[in-house]
């Protein structure tokens, strides 16, 4: 008889699973998703009731924190979003003394809570399309290089327009199409955020780098933060006398979650989708870019462990600059085996044959789009031949703080000069004070050891590139002298001297460069070339926007249909299903892991040490309201088949009523590939179960009072 009821009940749940709305790829804008069939698909509340461009929805409650996505959950401002997103805040708040990287945080009351340094609160208040106003002003000029610089131009003043209308809000122009269509978004932005709970990191990161991007998980990938505004409910910098944001909308908790099968869906600020592109760009990624930075990476992450491995001050300090990079390299390796197995460019190339015979077919078509290809392959063949050179200066400023520093204090001296309307948003009057703060923060913090490290690699690496590739600035160096000349640099220059710093911030472009700082000689020579470089990557950049124009109208004239605009760091929606799925052959993952999983994982060490009151608490069996009987465990993690990428980090995960029952913290290995194409039969992401967050928090913080906050004690004295 139990044999016969697991069969049935394994039947049911494929059942289930054939009968779901089979949903499509897409990360769809605020302007798209009145067009989704959300009923249909499992949505069981009003569309309306996810967005209402004229009233109040759960749009409302989402936040971009920290370059992350996450959600109020309270009527006073509190949110939930990832571990890894208020990581770099954690760690500027701790000490050796006090470590709340490695024993997590709580604040008792409001006035416990510490300051986020270096986080913001921003949520979208609308959007207008305005992408005849920038593509006007470009409509008679050829020069491609102009173009780019023209578009930029007019997207700053369609930016200090909407600013004298209503300054109290951050406007922002993204570009849905490349080349073809533009946006401007209005949002409010609450600089004053503080962490409210973080738990240890051995909950937080649990399984660490061995686990990351890997399923099945077992992290309690969460915290919680506060947004502050003035008493006078504006924005305002972080203040004793500052208050709780009030929302207008915050979300409900689920404290049953939701099952194998569910419906669920995701709002988010995805970062950055590269779908619409075209093959060449595939390739640039898999042979130039993301070998060099992953490898690059690696060479970073190795030498800072092995710098901290005797230092605690050390090892704390170089923490979430370790956790960001490792979380790109092993993205970025898991992207190189999803192409290859993918085969992604073969694929792009006869998608592309495709449309060039479509193209044939017509005389007009051909008039119009004949070139395109063609064009297209020029302009990415002078890219791969100086693609080591742009890869490195790309990375060169994150490498050396010391030129990075000097860089910025040259930029600033030309920017300065500029009405304040035609500046780099970081050296706009209004954000000069938090530039030198930033940039004296910076002095602090240089490491003499990591520096020179770190800067002998790249100078070796830039006298190893070929002619095309070549960095001027080191024409006169031999590869045999760069330990010396370096050493020399950092032993001549004065820019570790806050005085020194505060004294070149009056000076004159040319009065800096004429400093006798070597340091500075070397940043102003590789500006120069750099500049060189930008103005060929304005032209190439350029010309592609028109390419990239041509290559999404012929596509969708060939298809018939319109198309979803990559992911940009705006507001999207995606939705699916509680789901597994087979990651290799004769493998089968289910969608839920449990706290049963942590404990088998926690006599590995390493990784996987966890904090002595988890074992405590298992063993006792004290898992309060959230064990869960169909899994026989209170659930850790559950993997679902939306279309996710960087950026929703912290985006709540909704079920069908619109309840949170999870936070999105990361992708199976699998679907690393997803900036580039999207499949549901691979493609999984993976949240932090609800019931896993609240059970940490009662049970490991001490934090019921948070429960209460949530309403969750309401909810479930409903249920």
């Amino acid at each position: 008889m139990v044999h016969y009821l697991k069969i049935t009940a394994a039947l049911l749940v494929l059942l289930v699973c054939s009968a779901m709305f089979r949903p499509e790829e897409g990360m769809y804008p605020l302007s798209e998703i009145h067009k989704l069939n959300l009923k249909e698909a499992g949505l069981l509340i009003d569309p309306v009731e996810v967005y209402n461009p004229e009233g109040v929805s759960l749009i409302d409650a989402l936040v971009n924190v920290g370059g992350c996505t996450g959600a109020f959950i309270s009527d006073s401002g509190l949110i939930i979003t990832n571990h890894h997103c208020s990581f770099g805040a954690v760690q500027a708040a701790s000490t050796v003394e006090n470590d709340y990287v490695t024993h997590g945080f709580l604040a008792r009351n409001r006035t416990q809570e510490i300051q986020a340094s270096g986080m913001f609160c921003k949520i979208t208040q609308s959007y207008e399309d305005v992408s005849d106003k920038v593509l006007s002003s470009v409509k008679n000029i050829s020069d491609f290089a102009e173009r780019k610089r023209k578009t930029e131009s007019r997207i700053k003043e369609i930016i200090a327009e909407a600013e004298i209308n209503d300054s109290t809000l951050k406007y922002e122009v993204s570009e849905m199409f490349q080349g073809k269509t533009y946006v401007l978004f209005k949002y409010k932005v609450y600089p004053d955020v503080r962490i409210v709970y973080v738990p240890p990191r051995s909950i937080g990161e649990f399984g660490g780098e061995t686990d990351n991007w890997v399923w099945p998980r077992h992290t309690g990938d969460f915290s919680f933060l506060r947004a502050y505004m003035a008493p006078d409910g504006s924005p305002a910098e972080y203040s004793p006398d500052n208050i709780p944001v009030n929302p207008k909308k915050y979300l409900k908790v689920n404290p049953s979650g939701v099952e194998e099968g569910d419906f669920v869906f995701i709002l988010g600020y995805p970062g950055r989708t590269f779908r619409h592109k075209p093959s060449q760009f595939i390739e640039y990624q898999q042979n130039f870019q993301l070998p060099y930075i992953s490898e690059l990476y690696d060479f970073q992450i190795e030498t800072m462990e092995e710098l901290g491995k005797n230092d605690p001050g050390l090892a704390l300090k170089y923490a979430a600059r370790i956790k960001s990079l490792a979380n790109v390299t092993k993205n970025y390796k898991g992207k190189m085996l999803g192409l290859r197995r993918m085969s992604l460019i073969s694929n792009k190339k006869a998608q592309e044959k495709e449309l060039q015979q479509f193209i044939l077919l017509s005389p007009e078509l051909q008039n119009q789009y004949g070139d395109l290809f063609i064009e297209t392959e020029k302009v990415y063949k002078e890219a791969f031949r100086t693609a080591k050179r742009d890869l490195w200066f790309g990375q060169i400023y994150r490498s050396s703080g010391l030129l990075r520093i000097a860089n910025s204090l040259l930029e600033h001296s030309i920017e300065i000069q500029k009405p304040d309307a035609e500046r780099k948003s970081v050296y706009k009057e209004k954000n000069l004070d938090k530039f030198y703060m930033n940039i004296s923060e910076a002095i602090t913090v240089i490491d003499p050891d990591l520096e020179k490290i770190f800067l002998t690699r790249m100078i070796k690496d830039a006298l190893n590139f070929n002619q095309h590739s070549a960095v001027s600035a080191f024409n006169n160096l031999d590869v045999k002298d760069v330990t010396e000349y370096v050493e020399d640099l950092l032993d001549d220059t004065e820019l570790t001297e806050q005085e020194y710093f505060v004294d070149l911030t009056g000076k004159s472009y040319d009065e800096i460069i004429d400093e006798d700082d070597p340091v500075i000689a070397l940043a102003y020579k590789l500006r120069e070339q750099n500049n060189n470089i930008e103005e060929q990557t304005r032209n190439r950049e350029g010309e592609l926007d028109q390419l990239s124009a041509k290559l999404y109208e012929v596509k969708r004239l060939y298809e018939k249909k319109s198309f979803i605009p990559d992911a940009n760091s705006t507001l999207r929606l995606t939705y699916g299903y509680v789901k597994g799925y087979s990651a290799a052959d004769a493998t089968y993952y289910s969608p839920f892991t449990t706290l049963q999983g942590v404990i088998e994982k926690s006599y590995e060490g390493g990784d996987y040490t966890i904090p002595d009151k988890i074992k405590e608490l298992y063993g006792r069996k004290d898992f309060g309201n959230y064990y869960n009987e169909e899994i026989k465990g209170v659930p850790v993690a559950l993997l679902y088949n939306m279309d996710t990428t960087g950026g929703n980090s912290g985006s709540p995960v909704l079920d069908a009523y619109g309840r949170l029952v999870g936070v999105n913290f990361d992708r199976a290995y699998g679907a690393t590939i997803n900036d580039y194409a999207w499949s549901e039969d691979y493609s999984r992401s993976i949240g932090v179960d609800i019931r896993y967050v609240l059970w940490v928090t009662e049970k490991i913080g001490g934090a019921e009072f948070l429960l209460e906050e949530m309403g969750v004690k309401l909810v479930e004295s409903l249920q």
